[in-house]
């Protein structure tokens, strides 16, 4: 069984990337490519990760009109990504293409509220109440939707994960006990996020930034 972290990789320097994911590659489930590493490298970039035999998982956040986020997902079907990432924002119509429009094996999850975010940001964007009110909303609608799962802190996967028994959980914004938070607002720790129902755990900048990223991800994974 894999491991149910995934790094972070979110670096434009390909060879940066390969070297990192080359060092952890025995102690992660998989890569997350976001669009930072994505804009710089684009698609056969993607394919240079993908032929160290990790699953990949491309964080790009498709939000468009559904046919323009359908056609976006069909360019990257050769690529088959393990793992590909909507706004659950983008509205019922939208997420139903990028899923029809997906390779059979890729997991679709909606993005509900970005871990960047507080009560007082949200209302900013006119969202009334909580972010585990508006995680709850947008995990509803991706369920309906036909999504395979959704992207959540770890401070609401658990009542996501109770709307949503069989779905699949992606916990971003992972911190170690003692770990530096940076512009992440709502952070669990590791293990926590795997006991409130995560599927997966997404860690960057504590392994990626580490002097030994090898002997970082192997001290985290310790304490799952």
């Amino acid at each position: 069984m894999r491991s149910p972290i995934f790094i972070a990789l979110d670096t434009p320097d390909i060879e940066r990337a390969k070297a990192i994911a080359l060092s952890v590659r025995n102690h992660v489930g998989g890569i997350k490519l976001g669009l930072e590493f994505f804009a710089a490298n684009g698609p056969a970039g993607l394919r240079e990760i993908a032929a160290l035999d990790l699953p990949i998982f491309l964080d790009l956040k498709l939000h468009d009109i559904p046919n323009t986020v359908a056609k976006a997902i069909q360019a990257l079907r050769p690529i088959e990504p393990a793992i590909l990432t909507v706004h659950a924002a983008g509205g019922r119509a939208m997420m139903e293409d990028a899923k029809a429009a997906a390779p059979i094996n890729t997991k679709v999850v909606g993005v509900t509220v970005m871990t960047s975010l507080d009560e007082e940001d949200i209302h900013e964007t006119g969202i009334d109440g909580s972010p585990h009110d508006q995680v709850a909303r947008l995990t509803e609608l991706a369920r309906e939707a036909g999504l395979d799962g959704v992207v959540c802190s770890g401070r609401e996967v658990k009542a996501a994960k109770k709307l949503w028994p069989g779905g699949f959980f992606v916990v971003p914004g992972v911190r170690p006990i003692n770990g530096n938070s940076a512009d992440q607002k709502r952070t669990v720790t590791p293990a926590d996020a795997l006991h409130a129902g995560a599927s997966i755990i997404v860690i960057g900048r504590p392994i990626t930034q580490a002097d030994e990223p090898d002997i970082a991800v192997r001290a985290i994974e310790a304490t799952l």
